[in-house]
């Protein structure tokens, strides 16, 4: 009779699951809904039982057991016997084995009634070979388990399952163990339902015109374009004739209800690296983007360590969303290893699997490590300059192409000196979105700032580039635009880029060239145009450009010397970004004196012609910035890596990235700023306090002071017609 009770003991043991429900979308939604708040507290949430079932469970608020002997982690009943182990820990509180025995293994060591931290510590199976020899044998015993009497015959047949922590260990976990999880169900339907326009169904025709004359005619993309040379000789032929193409999208809205809304998701690292100054940064960065965020913006929060799940679903940033949002990042605690693949399937099915969809969608990832769970070891063990497939880390439905309804970038942002940034950057890079490095803790929310500044200013959405040739015999040979795709047709006779959106005031630069054949009188050489979709109408607008015609004459300019300016500053800034990816290939072979010669040699060229031009300025700082970065091994795997990086993701968008000081308003290094963006930056830095501008800066912590922090310079609340974007290249 003793065996058979503990073979049922034994499978009660070997149970792994505290919550026996299954994953369906109504479990989830309970769950993640309406049990959120008392998750929030730290207690553990179990799929809902029967109301009449339900009332006979509930624990009372002072935290002891109810007189029906419930399981505060299950809210199951518990009696001895009857093959069910129970566990007393040294509070008192009696649990079912099993559940806390799991609850254990994710970190938990607090008791879920009283929070009260524990020292002994239940553990399912034999403890792992490494835990077993760093401990001290006298510490390990056996915990209170209560199912039923052994015998002596059974007693060697006992579980070691207590694990005692030194005193200072307990105090430290308590504040960085996480909370018990809820379930993550198969379907992430369960968006917030978007709000709409009741004038729609109200209004006549006649209203709608009006609305169509007075609200929805914003204005559009301006096409601007530059021939390199103002005439051409008549009778030379010209391979490569250079054409500036440049692109500017209209202003931000005057008020937040007229902008176009997003669905944003935040994936957050919260590893146990993050613990500490990190994540209570991290927090503040947070708080700042959701009080950003507009009642129209939907936002949900992905976190991860060793695996992913949903803090709360895509909700609404009303007053009540907010708050209940910021209940739930508050309550963020640090535990576990890093798993980016998996929190990024979570936050690509919460795209995927929403009923609604606001205009605007995007991914934002911030993570200090390195994924050790999904990423492959690179062929060769890692020499030779391999490298591992980082496309594995990417769900397919983020990319270009993937079969979404609409593209979802992810803007990626590395923290530290120890986060990946090869993978980081691969995967904004496959999803067409930035990449940043953040090498100071303070500097966390201003680069949330900078990004979220464009994610809230989308004007033009799947915008596409066209160029159309003109006279016979003109012929498209090249189209430099970066990293966005482009094409040029089989016969030569036009092309295209993919932008995809603008953001307010944003600007591009694509350079073309064109075989031109000789001819007389004026040569009609291309005609931009661009399509897309008005944030503002949700209508597509096409916007025509004009033709680009360059009289031909005996005699022509050559050389620099005549060269169009605009032009002259894309093409030294299209060599400078060629100079930057030829330095880091140097670097990552290990010749760190080949890298610094070519930034050095670039940086050289500009300072020669950058007289009162800022951009060339600007451009030359940054290559010394990473000149410095990039002498010494130490230096280059510290920081260089992901400064140059974030560099080549910044000018291969033409997009500001967070990177140094680039995100200070007081920095030279402000490339590809818009005025949205600089608005909130100094709202950023505006309400940060002192500590956190000391660490940002790595300077010593000011004394305290009650007055405000000085306002930011006003000439750099706006930028100059041609900002920090159009940087020299060099000529094909």
């Amino acid at each position: 009779m003793a065996v058979a009770k503990w073979e049922r003991a034994k499978r009660a043991l070997a149970t792994r699951l505290c919550v026996r429900a299954p994953r369906v979308r109504a479990a989830a939604a309970e769950a993640e809904g309406e049990g959120e708040e008392g998750e929030g507290r730290g207690r553990s949430v179990a799929a809902s039982p029967p109301a009449h079932v339900a009332s006979s469970r509930r624990l009372s608020r002072s935290g002891s057991r109810s007189s029906t002997k419930i399981c505060a982690i299950c809210l199951g009943g518990m009696c001895s016997g009857n093959g069910q182990a129970l566990f007393t820990a040294e509070c008192s509180h009696k649990f079912h084995f099993h559940c806390i025995s799991s609850s254990v293994r994710h970190g938990n060591t607090v008791c879920p009634i009283c929070r009260a931290v524990w020292k002994e510590l239940p553990f399912q199976g034999p403890l792992p070979a490494a835990a077993a020899a760093a401990a001290d044998a006298s510490l390990l015993g056996t915990a209170r388990v209560n199912p039923h009497p052994l015998d002596d015959r059974h007693q060697h047949q006992r579980m070691a399952v207590v694990r005692r922590l030194s005193r200072g260990d307990s105090v430290t976990r308590q504040w960085q163990l996480p909370i018990f999880r809820t379930l993550d169900g198969g379907i992430f339907d369960d968006d917030e339902q978007l709000d709409l326009h009741p004038a729609e169904d109200v209004v006549g025709t006649q209203d709608v015109d009006s609305i169509v004359a007075d609200e929805m005619a914003p204005a559009s993309v301006g096409i601007t374009t530059y021939a390199a040379f103002p005439a051409m000789e008549e009778s030379v032929m010209v391979e490569e004739f250079a054409v500036l193409i440049h692109l500017k999208a209209p202003s931000s809205p005057a008020t937040v209800t007229s902008r176009a809304p997003i669905d944003l998701v935040t994936v957050l690292d919260v590893s146990w690296s993050m613990a500490g100054t990190k994540l209570a940064l991290l927090k503040r960065a947070m708080s700042f983007v959701i009080q950003a965020l507009g009642p129209g913006d939907r936002l949900s929060v992905v976190t991860f360590s060793s695996s992913a799940r949903r803090l709360f679903p895509l909700r609404k940033m009303t007053e009540s969303g907010r708050q209940r949002a910021l209940q739930r990042v508050s309550s963020l605690v640090a535990d576990g290893g890093t798993n980016i693949a998996d929190a990024l399937r979570k936050a690509a099915r919460v795209m995927e699997d929403r009923r609604e969809r606001n205009p605007v969608c995007s991914i934002v990832l911030l993570s200090d490590g390195r994924d050790t769970y999904t990423v492959p070891v690179p062929r060769g063990g890692g020499r030779g300059g391999d490298q591992p497939d980082y496309a594995v880390l990417v769900p397919s439905s983020l990319l270009p192409g993937g079969g979404s309804a609409r593209h979802v970038q992810v803007h990626a942002f590395g923290f530290g000196a120890d986060h990946d940034s090869p993978a980081m950057h691969s995967i904004a890079e496959m999803s067409g979105g930035t990449f940043s490095f953040i090498d100071a803790a303070g500097s966390i929310q201003d680069a949330f700032a900078q990004c979220i500044g464009g994610l809230l200013s989308v004007v033009a959405q799947e915008l596409r580039l066209s160029v159309e040739c003109g006279d016979d015999g003109v012929l498209l040979t090249s189209v430099r635009s970066g990293g966005y795709a482009s094409h040029v047709d089989g016969d030569g006779r036009g092309g295209f880029v993919d932008v995809g959106d603008l953001y307010a005031d944003e600007e591009k630069d694509f350079l073309v060239t064109v075989r031109v054949p000789a001819a007389r009188g004026v040569s009609a050489l291309i005609t931009p145009s661009c399509t897309y979709r008005s944030t503002a109408t949700m209508e597509t607008v096409r916007v025509g450009g004009d033709t680009v015609t360059v009289p031909r004459t005996l005699d022509a300019p050559v050389g620099y010397d005549g060269m169009s300016p605009e032009v002259e500053r894309e093409l030294h800034r299209v060599q400078a970004t060629e100079d930057m990816a030829a330095a880091r290939a140097a670097a990552e072979r290990g010749d760190f004196e080949l890298a610094a010669a070519i930034l050095d040699e670039r940086r050289g060229v500009l300072e020669s012609r950058a007289d009162d031009d800022p951009q060339s300025v600007a451009l030359a700082a940054e290559l010394r910035e990473m000149q410095d970065r990039v002498e010494t091994r130490q230096r280059y795997e510290e920081s260089g890596r992901a400064y140059m990086l974030a560099g080549l993701s910044s000018h291969s968008w033409q997009r500001a990235t967070a990177r140094g000081d680039s995100t200070e308003l007081t920095s030279v290094i402000h490339t590809y700023q818009t005025p949205f963006m600089v608005d909130m930056l100094q709202r950023s830095q505006t309400l940060q306090p002192e500590v956190v501008v000391a660490m940002s800066r790595s300077a010593p912590l000011p004394a305290p002071s009650l007055s405000p922090p000085p306002p930011p310079p006003s000439q750099l609340r706006r930028r100059s017609v041609r900002p920090a974007m159009s940087f020299p290249g060099r000529r094909s």
